[in-house]
């Protein structure tokens, strides 16, 4: 029975086994938690862009579609902004293309278009002519963010992506 004893003892054969079995639950962890900071570093950096694309685009929308009174804090656009908003979440005017992120259903409560207006005399060059301020549009957005992991149902985790990007009017 001894000698039983230390031939087991002595056996190395299933040490690397066990070492696994030991590190396999840290390792998966390690592995899926980078799938998720990777996935949603993709979805907040897709948010940033499609917000750069729409304030991008309201700068180019005529400057006689913004009210911007001379001395007043806050402005507003006409005959644009639903436009604004489709090429913020699907990058087509018309909100035929697909959305930039799969759950980004509606414009509704996820992007906001203010419009707050600028002293002329800050700005130079083209805005000397211009009647009243200058509209300076702000266009933000903000995403549920559903987790790859809420997706399998694993995780009822619920975070918001949020992106902001401001312009001047410029007006093309």
């Amino acid at each position: 029975m001894r000698q039983l004893f230390a031939l087991i003892r002595k056996d190395r054969c299933g040490a690397a086994a066990a070492e696994m079995a030991l590190v396999a639950p840290m390792l998966i962890t390690l592995m899926f938690g980078s799938f998720e900071l990777g996935n949603y570093f993709l979805s907040e950096h897709a948010l940033a862009k499609a917000v750069r694309d729409g304030a991008r685009y309201a700068t180019r929308i005529a400057v006689t579609n913004y009210s911007c009174p001379s001395g007043s804090a806050t402005g507003s656009v006409t005959g644009g902004e639903t436009e604004i908003k489709n090429v913020t979440r699907t990058g087509s005017t018309d909100a035929s293309a697909s959305p930039r992120l799969s759950y980004w259903t509606s414009n509704t409560n996820t992007v906001f278009v203010t419009v707050k207006c600028v002293p002329a005399s800050t700005y130079t060059g083209i805005y000397n002519g211009l009647p009243g301020d200058v509209p300076v549009v702000t266009v933000r957005a903000a995403v549920n963010y559903p987790s790859l992991f809420a997706r399998v149902g694993l995780s009822n985790t619920s975070l918001t992506l949020n992106a902001e990007s401001e312009a001047a009017v410029v007006g093309i």
